[in-house]
């Protein structure tokens, strides 16, 4: 069992929700991902040492790449991917369930929260991350509603520290 206290997990929005979309190349998401992997950083410098990605499309995947960089850069750090379900990326585009397989294939845990997809399997996914860990990285763009909103909230009420990271700062 991983030590709650040295554990970090993310939340953040998926590319329909981002100013740039699907276009990593756009300065914007190239900037942010700085910022992830800053943030990345400052859990490690705070001792975290267990990172958990929900591995949805967008910044989760930014996330968990940035702790592989660090992993590959020769740091302490392991990755946990916890997926909702079996079929998480069964519908995405080919280049992105590649991406997808390839995080997969590099990580250190994986965890399925349940075989079968329900509409409530990425709840309980995002609330497994956030009651296995102290620290919670969110890139959210203030909106009250949907699942980053939903898991920065249950993080607030479980008195994870917070690292937010404002998309506002990305328009």
């Amino acid at each position: 069992m991983m030590d709650r206290e040295k554990t970090c997990c993310f939340t953040g929005h998926r590319p329909d929700k981002l100013p740039w979309g699907e276009d990593e190349s756009d300065p914007r998401c190239l900037r942010l991902k700085g910022r992830v992997a800053q943030a990345v950083e400052e859990a490690l410098a705070a001792g975290c040492r267990h990172f958990i990605s929900g591995m949805a499309r967008g910044c989760d995947l930014y996330c968990a790449e940035a702790v592989l960089v660090l992993r590959e850069a020769g740091e302490d750090v392991t990755l946990e991917c916890a997926r909702p379900c079996e079929t998480q990326a069964d519908s995405w585009p080919a280049a992105e369930r590649a991406r997808y397989q390839s995080i997969l294939d590099r990580c250190d845990f994986e965890t399925l929260v349940q075989h079968s997809y329900d509409r409530f399997c990425m709840l309980r996914r995002n609330r497994y991350m956030v009651d296995r860990s102290s620290r919670l990285i969110a890139v959210y763009n203030g909106v009250p509603k949907g699942g980053t909103f939903q898991t920065l909230t249950y993080a607030i009420k479980g008195g994870l520290a917070i690292h937010t990271i404002d998309l506002e700062d990305f328009l």
